[in-house]
């Protein structure tokens, strides 16, 4: 009988031309190669703000594809996989925030040089972000229809949660993912004033002040304001 042959876990399966499983899975070559090379930079940081806005590319790309897939769950009254789903979501708007710690390492006056060859760049022109804000509309329709199947308004949502418990869940995981795009906005301005100013004209011709105009924007006010209701409510049923 021929002896089994043993596998050799040290040479890859996977097609492809890298060394190694890991780096044909994940595309490392390709992924390692999409930044400058350092005789591409005007300056060294150019690999900082590549790679900050690129990985929150992919954060995004995530989130977004999460969203769409909650609110077709949603859509098919399936709420548990929609919920685990949007707290995903969440979770990478998350992770895209706190990333923005990374260009406040950068010295203002130095910045100036890379901001000399990024043209006419704008987060306004994220695709990670307007996929995801154009799932928001979508969401919010798919959680009205569910509500309204109840014969609910938002309100009675939160007074009779106990009741409705996965249609409470999912107000709230939508208002979280809604604060934390708020917040992803909030500190996206923070950080633009701290390197460039809050009083200047960004890359795209916009006033920076108008991101700080756009941090009170939400997505879903109904759920917001159904927080002054309830205390409104509750303030009437003392009297």
């Amino acid at each position: 009988m021929a002896e089994a042959e043993v596998e050799d876990f040290s040479q890859p399966v996977l097609p492809g031309g890298a060394p190694s499983d890991y780096e044909r899975y994940l595309r490392t070559d390709e992924l390692l190669a999409l930044q400058k090379t350092p005789e591409e930079w005007v300056h060294r940081d150019e690999l900082l703000f590549q790679v900050t806005h690129q990985s929150s590319e992919l954060w995004l790309k995530l989130a977004s594809t999460d969203a769409d897939e909650a609110a077709r769950y949603v859509e098919e009254r399936e709420l548990s996989p929609a919920l685990r789903l949007l707290q995903r979501a969440a979770l990478c708007l998350r992770f895209v925030t706190a990333q923005l710690d990374m260009l406040e390492r950068m010295d203002p006056w130095e910045y100036q040089e890379i901001r000399k060859v990024l043209g006419h760049g704008s987060g306004f022109d994220s695709p990670g972000w307007r996929e995801l804000r154009n799932v928001f509309p979508r969401l919010g329709q798919a959680f009205h229809a569910v509500r309204r199947e109840a014969a609910l308004s938002v309100e009675d949502v939160y007074v009779r949660g106990r009741e409705h418990e996965q249609l409470y869940q999912l107000a709230e995981a939508l208002l979280e993912l809604d604060e934390q795009a708020q917040l992803w906005r909030m500190r996206h301005y923070q950080v633009v004033a701290r390197v460039i100013g809050d009083k200047v004209v960004g890359t795209q011709g916009t006033p920076v002040e108008l991101l700080g105009r756009l941090i009170s924007k939400t997505s879903y006010p109904e759920l917001w304001e159904a927080r002054n209701a309830l205390t409104a409510l509750s303030k009437a049923s003392e009297e």
